[in-house]
């Protein structure tokens, strides 16, 4: 059996490789992906299933360039896991950066990532992103 922990960062290591056939892996069929902040960022929003969870780390991928990306601490309890970090990113559309602390929260299904919802300075990323 896989550890809730360990899943969380496969995942991980597979977004910092660009991989996302190998975290679509990861995820549940019943994945909900859940981003909070304006429609101003590309990947704002909530995403339901395998299809939609692809194109939400698809979008993310193809609209920054990560310089940083760094988990701090990873709490785990039973299915869930609480992951905190920094990140510092380009927002390709306009060049500018982003750069926040981050919250993940992650609750983990038969081995596999059920909820994922993503805390940060949805602040920066919207001027990131604003012409």
């Amino acid at each position: 059996m896989i550890a809730p922990i360990d899943v969380t960062k496969n995942i991980f290591t597979a977004f910092g490789a660009a991989d996302v056939d190998t975290i679509v892996q990861w995820l549940h069929r019943n994945v909900r992906i859940e981003f909070y902040g304006p429609g101003v960022i590309p990947y704002a929003g909530m995403y339901s299933g395998l299809d939609q969870a692809r194109r939400f780390f698809e979008t993310v991928l193809s609209s920054v360039d990560i310089h940083q990306f760094d988990p701090e601490e990873f709490i785990c309890e039973g299915a869930k896991v609480v992951v905190t970090g920094h990140l510092r990113l380009t927002a390709r559309s306009t060049g500018r950066q982003i750069e926040s602390d981050f919250v993940h929260v992650i609750t983990v299904a038969d081995e596999k990532w059920l909820l994922f919802r993503d805390f940060m300075n949805t602040v920066e990323a919207a001027n990131a992103f604003s012409r």
